[in-house]
């Protein structure tokens, strides 16, 4: 387990140097990119807010289901 977190760190770490990299040698102009970066930034945060959502009333619907009543299968003659 500790080899497969160390390994996922430094992939992620590799990531995000490779990306700073990238943006740092971008044949666009300093604004070009920011303004791609902030859109695509805008992007992912309005998906990132509708899966949010939609996953928030999967999980009310699922609740509501369990706070039924259910049936024991026994039942208790009289």
């Amino acid at each position: 387990m500790r080899k497969f977190l160390s390994f996922f760190v430094g992939t992620i770490m590799g990531a995000l140097v490779g990306a700073t990299v990238a943006l740092l040698l971008a044949p666009s102009s300093g604004d070009t990119l920011r303004t791609q970066i902030q859109d695509r930034f805008a992007a992912l945060q309005e998906e990132l807010a509708q899966a949010a959502t939609e996953r928030r009333v999967e999980l009310e619907n699922y609740l509501a289901t369990l706070r039924e009543p259910q049936p024991s299968g026994i039942e208790i003659e009289k």
